[in-house]
């Protein structure tokens, strides 16, 4: 068998891990906007809780989740391939250690600023009475969920280098559990003590946060490792991640710019706008995590131990194999989300606080941010190929142009639709985004297969335009069933989706695109075994 079709089982055997459990992990999320929805709906305190997290958010994606998780898996993999157990252990102990200590540092920054941190995020927020008090209280108390959260996504490298994926992913999941049962319990308990309700959930966000993190030990554990408490700012492990970081984090400042510059514009929007839009991009996060994130935690150490070979080709195939199976999993779920967005949003939010006319607006944002749901799945794939070729300098320059787009789509466009302007801005820049990194990659690779990722997708259009018939056709019948009980809201989207699933896969099953023949049999494989 051939080294890239081991790649391709390799990757498509760890997606399909990784996607369970974050769908585990997103279906609990929906389940705890949808607590959001019914005890707060969309006003004052939920418009607060989204701007408080959105700033440690804004810092994981800088330091965690985002530049770390992908500069560390890359410096890891080439240890674990080319060094000594023990040099690769100390690395991840030295590695630890530094980021608790900058990331504790900037945490206490960050709550002594927390005040003028959410005038300059929210600066419309002064408007309502209490409305920055109570931001600000939030923001103080979510901070340390930084600290956590980024631990945990070096954990996570760890376990990931190591093949093992589906704990890592499934942590996630005992966040939401932890924010879910811990937020929602004091939630009921705190107005008794004079706290408002939401300083439940925010605090509820902060255990989901330690269980995160905690959950993912034994496994790390059984991998052989034991935490050294060192610090060595010498080492060139540790400078080698930093050095990887600092573009990358220079880069995803800019996306953190245009999450600030959109959470401004969505301040000074209608009452409640920012929660319609957090509701929005909250669902459309589901398919990006199950598929896009899940093929690019799959992907990276592949990518990684390639690049530590010198394997250029297989590099190529494996981003090109990669590439399809996402265009093969998001070009449906985004024309569905498009044709479905208010069914969707109606069953799962419009219950107590939640009123018709919010699902109305989440709904618009919703079918505007499924525009770009390919692109921005797409460029989880093409971003940790340039780190593993050392190139991490392109996806800067592509997230500074992203700023400038955003600002001049927003600004043309948000006195007339509000809100729906920023969903819709964020789809263009990622689509501009998808465009460049494609372009760029091509030429810093010397070529991929382009032909092969032409045949593959217009196969995928063909079939999602079977797709798109099948949902409006069944949607004429059902139509009425989607605006009434949610018993018949529920069983009008099951008939909806899984008649118009069968007959996507059915078409691209004929058509015999090898990368969903590579899933459909890792999932016979599994009813089989059992």
């Amino acid at each position: 068998m051939s080294n890239q079709g081991d790649s391709k089982k390799v990757i498509a055997k760890s997606a399909a891990a990784v996607g369970i459990a974050v769908m585990c992990s997103r279906v609990l999320g929906l389940v705890r906007e949808q607590v959001f929805a019914g005890l707060f709906g969309a006003g004052t305190a939920y418009d607060s809780f989204v701007v408080a997290f959105r700033i440690p958010n804004l810092l994981r994606d800088l330091f965690g989740e985002g530049a770390l998780s992908a500069a560390f898996v890359t410096v890891f993999s080439a240890y674990d391939t080319n060094r000594t157990k023990e040099e690769t252990w100390k690395l991840a102990s030295n590695v630890l250690t530094f980021i608790l200590i900058l990331l504790s540092i900037l945490t206490l920054i960050g709550m002594f600023f927390a005040e003028s941190l959410v005038q300059l995020l929210a600066p419309d927020f002064g408007l309502v009475a209490g409305k920055v008090a109570l931001t600000e209280k939030l923001t103080i108390i979510m901070l340390p969920f930084l600290v956590f959260i980024s631990l945990s996504a070096v954990v996570m490298g760890m376990l990931n280098t190591k093949g093992k994926f589906f704990i890592p992913a499934l942590a996630s999941s005992f966040f939401n559990l932890g924010s879910l049962i811990g937020g929602t319990s004091l939630a009921f308990i705190l107005p008794k003590y004079g706290q408002p309700a939401i300083v439940g959930m925010a605090i509820g966000t902060l255990i989901g946060g330690v269980l995160q993190l905690g959950m993912q030990i034994p496994t790390l554990l059984k991998t052989g490792f034991r935490y050294s408490p060192t610090l060595n700012l010498k080492d060139p492990g540790l400078r080698r991640v930093l050095t990887l970081m600092i573009p990358a984090t220079v880069g995803l400042s800019a996306t953190q710019i245009n999450i600030f510059i959109n959470t401004n514009f969505a301040s000074s929007c209608a009452e409640g706008s920012v929660s319609w839009l957090n509701y929005a991009f909250r669902l459309v996060q589901l398919p990006i995590g199950i598929f896009g994130v899940a093929l690019s935690i799959a992907m990276l150490p592949v990518l990684a131990k390639q690049a530590a070979k010198k394997e250029i080709n297989l590099m190529k195939e494996t981003m090109v194999s990669s590439l399809t199976m996402v265009f093969a999993l998001t070009l449906p779920a985004t024309a569905g989300l498009i044709i479905l967005s208010e069914p969707i949003i109606r069953l799962i939010f419009e219950h107590g606080a939640f009123t018709a006319s919010s699902t109305s607006a989440t709904a618009q944002a919703l079918a505007l941010y499924a525009i770009g749901l390919f692109a921005y799945s797409a460029n989880k794939i093409l971003v940790p190929a340039f780190y593993a070729l050392g190139k991490t300098r392109y996806p800067v320059i592509a997230s500074f142009l992203a700023i400038g787009l955003n600002i001049a789509i927003v600004s043309y466009t948000i006195e007339h639709f509000q809100h729906r302007a920023i969903a819709f801005s964020t789809s263009c820049t990622m689509l501009v985004n998808f465009i460049f990194l494609m372009t760029v990659l091509y030429i810093n690779m010397g070529g991929y297969s382009i032909s092969y990722l032409a045949k593959g997708l217009l196969k995928i259009i063909i079939s999602t335009g079977a797709l798109i018939a099948t949902l409006l056709v069944t949607l004429s019948f059902f139509r009425h069933w989607t605006e009434g009980t949610i018993p018949q809201q529920l069983c009008a989207l099951a008939l909806l989706i899984l008649s118009a699933v069968f007959v996507y896969v059915t078409i691209l099953h004929y058509f015999k695109l090898s990368e969903l023949n590579v899933l459909t049999d890792k999932i016979k494989g599994r009813f089989a075994r059992r």
